[in-house]
């Protein structure tokens, strides 16, 4: 599942890949002759005797609530949505809801019932989630729920919103993360979790300024990572790095300062490893907490699953403990009811970490969220057989069941004696599959674990109308223990021979990181071990039954070849050939991250906007183009991603970079931007940053001129209704300028530039002045200004200025102004 990883199963994404419409959708009756050979789509069943017989052995609700919560579980999702805490608009959008959508729909559902239509999640703080009693089908197709649906598509694709499933906001809220911490988001695609962090990191933040904290979100598939990168773009930020690694393998990048070239030894980061404040460890899960919005899920679903992920679940969150530091928190969490992917692992996380870690008892914090204790007792599931404890294991010769999958964790060795021998055959049924149940459990009692796990939460669909999701609170309390080595196990070099006997466990944690032969051949036999031979079947890449969320091991090519030591030999027995390491950042098919070094350009970008010294701009510039004559844009980074980043290169380039920085300069290249006296112009996404550094090429416009620019795209300066104004800007430099709205009751005062100014790029023509921003951003922005009007004046203003709803303008309403405006917009450059 990781970062709502859980929240998409194999079928959703190759929905989401090839277009194809929502699993709950009917599809319309086809009276074609091909009708009879293709009968209509039906929905897929919402039921699974498997799945009911094996939560009701597991206790996860009491067998009274048992039909509510199968009732909730076979009806849609109520759609959600959480407002961007750190935009702008942020407070308009919050009223908005309040004041205009909360009151005209009345909640009109698809069947004509008066239901509360949209209301603010109450444990959600500041009233900044939202969710909807209707799903996501209704709000597509009901047509008085049009106008909220417009509103939703639109202001997600603005960032000003963000769609997300009401239970996968609750992680990051029991992280207590502040604006100063580093926080480590393990499996972060599609990147939900990760904006909402991001969002936290920037609270209280003032305009311009950047927080000293950061966050690195990881994500092993490519085409995720993509999506992921495309989610956190929204956010404008310069505190992200997004990476492509392997979360059970993440890279802890110790600095060997020895070995680099003296040449890079100007890079000192504050810190000789990469170490966090904060995890998110949302792992890949079985993902049946979403069958509400995944019904495929049901005739999929089988407890196989949660066993073969099991070992991966564990894998994953240790490495999350070793690269936090002492006094810091990791949340772990998954999508998944089941006790195997959750109770087992966080109690195999404590058995591991001795003292080191513990559980934190967050119980009396979002104290409206309603969930449920986790649990301290569960059974194992294999093959159809209940396993209470792994005695049972070894007597039925049963593979792929660990001990940690049970609550006490404890491993069971059989008698040697013969006469104790079990009879593998006995267990056998008729058909030569089926074992029989009472063969193995006649005299076992049921285990109860001695850990807190009652300190971990799982959340249920009946309990709020959401999905269902498991959550545990963890704290470093202080270095992992000591432990002694063991030799290396066939066909693994987890361990060197020749060094110390002991070591600290995070850092065996990273050296079975470090020295494994063939990453992808021992991910697959550490992934063998956590599954049967059945659930190896079902994880198979190839097979179109495939269930689980995607494990990050085996689906996926091996890391880069590492180096072997020169003494060790190959399969064939011949002495290995050293590998080149991969250093550098040349990772295929990734560009490289290279710090912006070209001090003419810079100067020239300085000078020509006038940064004042107060920014931190040399040495926080970098771009992905290794060629500074073809560098097309240039990345603004804060100072804790520019520290890490100087740290990756002394570690040898271990991260796997995709995205990293914020868009700050673009290379102008039209026929204008070749002689202007700057041939960068500053980007959208990076003019929030640094507009309060900007001396030169800005100005300050009153509304109506604004709003022309934004309607009309461009406008000559003779044609500004406000003429002092179109004289300035004719005075500007040709190139890339700033305007900025400026409050038309006092117009007298300089504009002090906050959270709340408006302001957009525009290009300076040899005649007009140019919008440097999409009709997406110009609609929205009109859309904004209209309502911050009608607030004001309490009365519809000026509103003939503005574009409609449909993005088409209303001609009969528009101000009378010079023909020029519109017969000779694209005349000029």
């Amino acid at each position: 599942m990781g970062g709502g990883r859980g929240h998409r199963s194999r079928t959703q994404r190759k929905h989401f890949r090839d277009g194809r419409e929502n699993v709950w959708k009917r599809s319309k009756s086809d009276n074609s002759s091909s009708a009879v050979d293709n009968p209509p789509w039906q929905p897929f069943a919402t039921q699974n005797p498997a799945f009911d017989e094996y939560y009701k052995e597991q206790g996860i609700v009491a067998i009274e609530e048992w039909d509510s919560f199968v009732q909730f579980l076979r009806t849609p999702l109520p759609s959600a949505f959480r407002i961007n805490s750190s935009s702008q608009f942020s407070e308009d959008i919050k009223l908005q809801l309040e004041n205009d959508f909360m009151k005209s729909l009345q909640a009109e559902d698809a069947d004509g019932s008066e239901v509360e239509a949209i209301r603010p999640l109450p444990w959600y703080p500041d009233n900044l989630a939202w969710q909807s009693n209707f799903s996501r089908m209704q709000l597509r197709k009901n047509q008085t729920l049009e106008k909220f649906h417009e509103f939703l598509k639109l202001e997600n694709e603005i960032g000003n919103i963000t769609r997300q499933e009401a239970v996968s906001m609750v992680p990051p809220l029991f992280l207590d993360v502040r604006p100063d911490h580093f926080v480590l988001d393990m499996c972060a695609a599609p990147g939900s979790k990760t904006f909402q962090l991001l969002e936290i990191i920037y609270q209280s933040m003032e305009s311009g300024s950047l927080p000293e904290g950061m966050v690195v979100a990881n994500d092993l598939d490519v085409q995720r990572c993509n999506l992921l990168i495309h989610q956190t773009k929204r956010m404008c930020t310069a505190n992200l790095i997004v990476t492509n690694n392997e979360a059970q393998h993440f890279p802890g990048c110790r600095a060997n300062k020895t070995n680099f070239r003296a040449s890079d030894r100007e890079f000192e980061p504050q810190f000789s490893q990469l170490l966090f404040d904060r995890v998110l460890c949302d792992v890949p899960c079985s993902g049946d907490g979403t069958l509400r919005k995944a019904p495929d899920l049901w005739r999929k679903w089988n407890s196989g699953m949660g066993n073969g992920l099991h070992n991966l679940q564990v894998q994953i969150a240790m490495r999350g403990i070793s690269l936090l530091k002492v006094g810091g928190r990791m949340v772990y969490s998954t999508c998944s009811m089941n006790p195997v992917e959750n109770e087992a692992v966080v109690a195999e996380i404590l058995r591991k970490c001795g003292g080191s870690v513990g559980l934190v008892d967050v119980s009396s914090s979002l104290p409206q969220l309603v969930r449920r204790p986790g649990l301290k007792k569960w059974k194992v599931r294999d093959k159809g057989v209940w396993l209470t404890s792994y005695k049972d294991v070894v007597k039925s010769h049963t593979s792929g069941v660990l001990p940690s999958m049970f609550p006490s964790g404890q491993s069971y060795e059989a008698p040697s004696d013969n006469n104790h021998k079990f009879d593998h055959g006995n267990c056998m049924n008729s058909e030569g599959s089926q074992m029989r149940e009472d063969s193995v459990t006649n005299d076992v009692s049921e285990e109860v674990s001695d850990l807190p796990l009652e300190q971990c939460m799982r959340i249920v669909p009946h309990d709020q109308n959401s999905g269902s999701f498991f959550i545990a609170v963890l704290c470093k309390l202080s270095t992992l223990p000591v432990i002694p080595e063991k030799p290396p196990r066939h066909g693994q070099r987890f361990i060197k021979r020749d060094e110390a006997q002991e070591k600290p466990l995070d850092e065996v944690i990273e050296d079975s990181k470090g020295l494994e032969l063939n990453s992808e051949d021992s991910a697959v036999e550490n992934f063998s071990e956590a599954a049967s031979e059945a659930d190896m079947i079902q994880n198979d890449p190839n097979n179109s039954t495939l269930q689980p969320v995607p494990c990050n091991t085996c689906s996926e090519n091996g890391p880069e070849e590492a180096q072997l030591p020169a003494n060790e030999k190959t399969e064939a027995g011949k002495p290995g050939v050293k590998r080149k390491l991969q250093i550098q950042g040349r990772w295929k098919g990734v560009d490289p991250v290279i710090f912006f070094k070209d001090q003419d350009i810079i100067d020239s970008i300085k000078t020509f906007y006038g940064i004042d010294e107060s920014f931190p701009f040399n040495g926080h510039l970098i771009s992905r183009n290794s060629d500074n004559n073809h560098v097309k844009r240039l990345y603004y980074i804060s100072k804790s991603v520019k520290d890490v980043l100087e740290l990756n290169i002394l570690a040898g380039q271990q991260l796997k970079i995709s995205s990293v920085g914020l868009k700050m300069f673009e290379r102008q290249t039209s026929r204008e931007g070749n002689t202007a006296p700057c041939s960068f112009r500053i980007s959208s996404e990076g003019l929030p940053v640094i507009l309060p550094h900007i001396r030169k090429q800005i100005l300050y416009s009153s509304a109506v001129d604004f709003k022309h620019l934004l309607q009309y795209k461009a406008v000559k300066f003779a044609d500004f209704v406000d003429s002092e104004f179109g004289e300035k800007a004719s005075k500007l430099q040709m190139g890339c300028c700033v305007i900025v709205l400026r409050d038309a009751r006092d117009s007298t005062t300089p504009v002090k530039v906050d959270a709340s100014t408006v302001a957009i790029g525009c290009w300076k023509g040899r005649g007009s002045l140019s919008v440097m921003v999409t009709a997406i951003d110009c609609q929205e922005l009109l859309e904004r200004l209209r309502l911050r009007t009608e607030t004001e004046n309490h009365s519809p203003m000026q509103e003939n200025i503005f574009v409609e709803p449909d993005g088409m303008q209303n001609m009969d309403k528009i101000d009378e102004l010079p023909e020029s405006k519109v017969s000779e917009v694209a005349a000029d450059g």
